[in-house]
């Protein structure tokens, strides 16, 4: 037996997506967050639309062949799968907290908005310019490539999974763009030009498939939220990608 589908879940909103849409909307420089990174919780409207998620993930069958969850170890993350499994009566699968799966660090440009990386960090702003978001790596911070380096090796892992056809991966924006782009080994351009199209919502469901290890995976479904209610849907991505959007 061996993984032949992974079901990638973004978190729900998260009190950090509000405040960023709030400062952004304000020209602040800062996102004023109370929490570090990790332990940043579910919104209000993050919860229901993690009880959509639910309802969803149970009238699709998660569980109706041997499954896995690896969750990244973000509290939000973790809030959205819980709450999700129990809102739709599925019992948890074999659990697994993997720090491969946690959101992308951004070093000296955390919780600035647009605006704050341009005022208070021209110097990255014009090295991002200059390098792309590909490859730019503010300081103390990670690239796209990094975060590519780590999937690259959680996938090792997946092939290694024994007991499970299906693993459900619960994380961030970025992770699950980035999984798509190694599972389907795009190349810059061509994750440039898939990124400018697409973006991951919160509580959205992402799926990839393949017919067994060492066959190439095929994405089946992107960041579907037909279980949201139209007022239920949010994206809370950042434009730049360099610039953290919880």
């Amino acid at each position: 037996m061996a993984v032949t589908e992974i079901w990638l879940v973004r978190h729900g909103e998260s009190l950090a997506n509000v405040a960023a849409e709030r400062a952004e909307r304000a020209g602040a420089d800062v996102i004023e967050v109370e929490y570090r990174d990790a332990d940043v919780p579910l919104s209000p409207l993050g919860e229901q639309q993690s009880r959509a998620l639910g309802r969803e993930l149970a009238d699709r069958g998660v569980d109706d062949v041997a499954a896995a969850l690896w969750v990244s170890p973000y509290l939000r993350a973790q809030q959205t799968i819980g709450i999700a499994l129990a809102a739709g009566g599925v019992a948890e699968p074999t659990k697994r907290v993997d720090e491969r799966l946690r959101d992308r660090e951004l070093g000296v440009l955390d919780l600035l908005t647009l605006t704050g990386v341009r005022n208070r960090h021209p110097d990255e702003e014009r090295r991002r310019q200059w390098l792309g978001k590909y490859y730019h790596r503010p300081a103390g911070g990670e690239s796209w490539v990094d975060v590519m380096a780590r999937l690259r090796s959680l996938l090792v892992d997946v092939d290694r999974l024994d007991g499970a056809d299906r693993l459900v991966l619960a994380a961030h924006d970025a992770v699950v763009m980035l999984m798509v782009a190694v599972c389907l080994d795009l190349d810059e351009p061509a994750l440039m030009d898939f990124a400018g199209d697409h973006t991951v919502a919160n509580a959205s469901l992402t799926r990839l498939r393949r017919d067994g290890v060492g066959q190439p995976w095929t994405l089946e479904e992107f960041s579907a939220v037909e279980h949201l209610d139209e007022t239920e849907v949010t994206e809370h991505s950042g434009r730049k990608d360099d610039v953290r959007v919880r």
